[in-house]
């Protein structure tokens, strides 16, 4: 099954992101053939900035989605987003991907579940 996340709150600030993470890491433990690809998009896109430092015992998004993406789920970045936030491809986590509409709306056309947060 194909898993399409959407998220598009802030890395910190509210837990919406987090929580999106959560289960997009826990869907392969439980279905080793699911497919997960995430995509952020508005604030979201700060989860994949590289060098994040937060404090001993809080959530990291960076370390978030690089499990994700260590379980052969996806990150894309939306390309739009990113240019009105400043962030540049040098600046994102290794693997992840600067996108676009066009590929969300393909993604979202083959996904089985999308979920947006």
């Amino acid at each position: 099954m194909k898993f399409l996340f959407i998220l598009n709150d802030p890395p910190y600030g509210t837990e919406r992101s987090y929580n999106a993470l959560r289960l997009a890491i826990s869907i392969p433990k439980h279905d080793p053939e699911a497919q997960v690809t995430v995509f952020l998009m508005a604030d979201a896109v700060a989860c994949a900035r590289a060098g994040q430092k937060t404090p001993e015992g809080f959530y990291n998004l960076e370390r978030m989605l690089g499990r994700v993406q260590s379980a052969g789920g996806r990150v894309l970045l939306c390309g739009t987003c990113m240019d009105a936030r400043g962030l540049t491809a040098e600046e994102i986590i290794p693997g992840a991907v600067r996108s676009t509409m066009d590929e969300l709306a393909q993604t979202t056309i083959t996904a089985d579940k999308v979920l947006v947060f």
